[in-house]
């Protein structure tokens, strides 16, 4: 394990392991403070929401100023300071500001902390899975902890550990690399390049196909799950299978991408989409959800790794943070908002059966023109294409 990449490792498990902590039981702290089922909704809608706009603006201001690391600790910052204030509100509107500002300083974290690790990994940004993966230990290890320490000890649990783990966080941050790359045009040049360049317009449209799927397959599957039948336990053990096949596939990426190149990842895990959504919409039995649940690693996990180094590739010198900012602004954004309001109208249409067969019959059709549009990029070269 090289040592200048411990700090990065860390700081993924940390950053995770307080996600877990807090993320999954606010339904239940707005729940319990008495709020409807919209006011929840409208609650948990910011994350998506300021995701989309938070993650491209605060990547943006790290690359004009080359100050990654001083955005960086004003985002763990603003974020632990949201965490304190949302714990202690219980009128609606102060919640919905706590929420915003939480989602506003938190989400653009990853973007910067992954441009981070891949100019530390250099020519080796194909191990980036190796450094990610620990976020999905922390993760896995925080989770069920911070159930058990909730429902023994009661809401204040999960705030708690969060504002614990992040104070790792920021101990750990201190010693990480971040640096920023010495480019001679202006930051503006460089956003006008990057958008112009055809790759990128393609490379964003895959991954809003795959981010609204991946949605439409965490939103609904619960749903999916009690139309056949499932009790909470089964549930619980479907996001365990899904959540454990994250690992290997992080471990393995870096092997994925230098075999089949990042774009040979993308699609692989769009195909396997199709396969995980249709095989869904056919199950008859909880069982075969389960199974299916295995292919969330390589549907997401993979996915995810070969978009973060696609991204380095493609991105101008000097905007990676804005370009791993956009990507995220596109997958956990707007896909995120496009996937849930589609997928709650065809769910409750045609039910999960006729959801998640639509879904797979959207995700094949932009895995054909992703093919089609890579074919025609290599039968006429991007000049300077990587």
């Amino acid at each position: 394990m090289s040592r200048p990449l411990l700090p990065a490792k860390a700081v993924y498990f940390f950053f995770f392991a307080a996600g877990a902590a807090l993320v999954p039981f606010l339904p239940i702290f707005y729940k319990n403070l008495g709020f409807s089922g919209s006011q929840i909704g409208l609650l948990t809608a910011f994350s998506p929401l300021m995701t989309m706009i938070a993650a491209p603006v605060w990547g943006g201001i790290a690359d004009a100023t080359r100050r990654h690391k001083q955005v960086l600790f004003i985002l763990v910052g603003g974020g632990m300071l949201s965490v304190a204030w949302l714990s202690q509100m219980r009128q609606f509107g102060w919640l919905a500001a706590a929420a915003a500002s939480l989602a506003f300083f938190v989400s653009p974290i990853i973007p910067l902390l992954d441009d981070s690790v891949l100019a530390l990994l250099g020519e080796h940004r194909a191990d980036y899975g190796k450094q990610r993966m620990w976020g999905a230990i922390g993760w896995g290890v925080s989770a069920p902890l911070a159930g058990w320490a909730t429902e023994r000890m009661g809401m204040g649990w999960p705030f708690g550990v969060y504002l614990v783990c992040m104070t790792g966080f920021l101990l750990v941050a201190t010693r990480l690399q971040v640096t920023s790359e010495s480019v001679k045009r202006s930051y503006w040049s460089g956003v006008r390049l990057l958008l112009a360049d055809r790759r990128w317009i393609i490379f964003l449209g895959v991954m809003f196909i795959s981010g609204a799927g991946s949605m439409v397959i965490t939103n609904f599957l619960f749903l999916y799950l009690s139309e056949l039948g499932a009790g909470e336990a089964v549930m619980g053990v479907a996001l365990a299978v899904g959540t454990l096949g994250e690992v290997p596939m992080l471990f393995l990426s870096g092997w994925m991408i230098r075999k089949w190149g990042a774009r040979g990842v993308l699609a692989i895990g769009l195909a396997a989409y199709v396969l995980r959504a249709f095989g869904l919409s056919i199950a008859t039995q909880p069982w075969q959800a389960l199974a299916l649940q295995l292919l969330h690693g390589l549907t997401f996990s993979a996915v995810w790794a070969a978009s973060v180094s696609y991204a380095r590739q493609i991105a101008p010198r000097g905007l990676g943070a804005t370009a791993q900012g956009l990507v995220s602004s596109m997958v956990m954004g707007l896909s995120g908002i496009v996937g849930s309001l589609a997928g709650g109208v065809l769910f409750e249409r045609l039910g999960g059966a006729g959801l998640f067969r639509v879904s797979a019959l959207a995700v094949l059709g932009g895995l054909v023109l992703f093919l089609a549009a890579w074919k025609a990029m290599h039968a006429r070269p991007v000049e300077g294409q990587a």
